[in-house]
């Protein structure tokens, strides 16, 4: 059972990112997936890691498009990037601690982030990068 699934309305319109944010959303429900079958920390720790490279380097990629286009909202946005990513650090290097186990708690709360993020502050910028010739 999918825990988030790509919807339209999610859509920056900027393939480039759309196709990162879908990734995203993928290995989101393979966390999700190996939590329910209790995979416990042999398959969730690496996948949460997984999950943690391919969003540094999505944000990069964001950061990058955004910077050339001269997005003005660039410092804020990527404040953003860096309190998920520290959070996201942070859980993953308490789950390889074994410190904690993932939970639906943290699965809902990374759905949350990232659907609100997407819908939110990535719209913000959605407009200027397609004025200013993005697509």
């Amino acid at each position: 059972m999918a825990l988030i699934q790509w919807d339209r309305k999610y859509s920056v319109g900027v393939k480039a990112l759309d196709d990162q944010h879908t990734i995203l959303f993928d290995l989101m429900n393979e966390l999700h997936d190996a939590m329910l079958k209790g995979k416990a920390h042999s398959l969730t720790s690496p996948i949460l890691r997984k999950l943690l490279e391919y969003a540094t380097e999505h944000f990069s990629t964001e950061e990058e498009i955004l910077a050339t286009a001269q997005f003005p909202g660039l410092a804020d946005h990527r404040i953003k990037h860096e309190e998920l990513l520290s959070q996201i650090n942070d859980y993953t290097a308490r789950l390889e601690r074994g410190e904690i186990t993932i939970n639906i708690h943290l699965m809902e709360f990374m759905r949350d982030w990232l659907t609100n993020h997407l819908m939110k502050v990535d719209q913000e910028y959605s407009f200027w990068l397609h004025d200013h010739g993005v697509q």
